[in-house]
């Protein structure tokens, strides 16, 4: 049997048909419409899927299921994604209409926790029952096992790491509206804002960063050398091992897993740390911290993961 994977993100949208194995036969992938009403999203996911099982020459009798990891909120009862903060439409219908049209079960969970899914049947977490994964991208998310069980929350928005508190001062608000999260400190879109503001503070006048830079532009200082650049990174990483200690003594995992683009495209100074950072804050027993073997289609292979029916998620949700 076969499987559809779909990666619905604010800025792309990726669908992969993939076989039994999670080998991908089909990867295709487009800018999310930001256009007309959550209905276009849903429409265009539905023509890629038909494209990506053209190109891939597997029939849909052939196809076990549809598995999607989306941005959130979602509401899981209903297979929609609601309000979310990065696309301007109310509401996404996914599930029913996905169904419908291809007449095969579809599954959607939170694009993290999907990705959770993909490292216990694709990646490092094969063989256990505690994992976590955490990316660090544009924002700071994560998804969670314990105990063999896949954690969803009332809703299926379960796992925020990123919206933990790192900065009891809250000197930086967040994009949701709140102060002193680790998101507002340590993700790609954040990082600058937090450079800019310790640069104030420390009053820092020899430095190659100046007037607007990027996250990128923040680690290309520090391999250059830039001393207030890698002043800064010791404070990033301090509070990036706050907020792993966090995760580890809430949930007590084996395996910790990071992903993201700002995790691994500065793997030494984000990820490659935490092995040891983290044990200035933790009481329980650390776990072994590393990037995911499956890089940037994490996401994609856990979607597959759910269309296979290798985890299923259940629907009805208890408050």
């Amino acid at each position: 049997m076969y499987a559809v994977g779909v990666d619905l993100g604010a800025t792309n949208l990726r669908v992969v048909v993939a076989d039994e194995k999670g080998e991908f036969l089909v990867k295709i992938s487009e800018k999310t419409t930001h256009e007309g009403t959550g209905w276009n999203v849903t429409f265009q996911i539905i023509r890629m899927i038909k494209e990506a099982l053209s190109k891939s020459e597997v029939s849909l009798e052939e196809v076990s299921g549809i598995g999607v990891g989306a941005i959130g909120p979602l509401d899981l009862r209903r297979g929609v994604i609601l309000k979310t903060p990065n696309l301007p439409f109310k509401e996404i219908p996914i599930v029913e209409p996905l169904e419908k049209e291809f007449n095969k079960p579809a599954r959607m969970l939170n694009d993290c926790t999907t990705a959770v899914v993909g490292e216990k049947y694709f990646g490092a977490g094969r063989g256990r029952d505690n994992i976590v994964y955490v990316t660090i991208s544009t924002g700071i998310g994560g998804g969670a096992y314990v105990d063999g069980y896949l954690l969803l929350g009332k809703d299926g928005n379960f796992c925020e790491p990123g919206h933990t508190v790192i900065d009891p001062y809250g000197k930086l608000e967040c994009t949701c509206g709140k102060r002193g999260h680790w998101e507002a400190y340590c993700s790609g879109r954040s990082i600058p804002r937090f450079v800019k503001l310790l640069k104030e503070e420390w009053r820092v006048e020899k430095t190659i960063l100046s007037g607007d830079f990027t996250a990128k532009d923040f680690f290309d200082a520090v391999r250059q050398g830039d001393e207030f650049a890698l002043r800064a990174l010791k404070l990033i990483q301090k509070f990036n091992a706050v907020g792993f200690a966090n995760i580890i003594d809430m949930y007590d995992p084996s395996l910790i897993t990071v992903g993201g683009s700002v995790a691994l495209n500065n793997k030494e100074y984000i990820i490659d740390p935490l092995q040891e950072a983290v044990k200035d804050y933790i009481i329980n027993r650390a776990p072994e911290i590393k990037a995911t073997p499956l890089g940037g289609d994490i996401v994609l292979y856990g979607a597959v993961a759910l269309a296979l029916g290798l985890e299923k998620p259940r629907r009805e949700l208890r408050d």
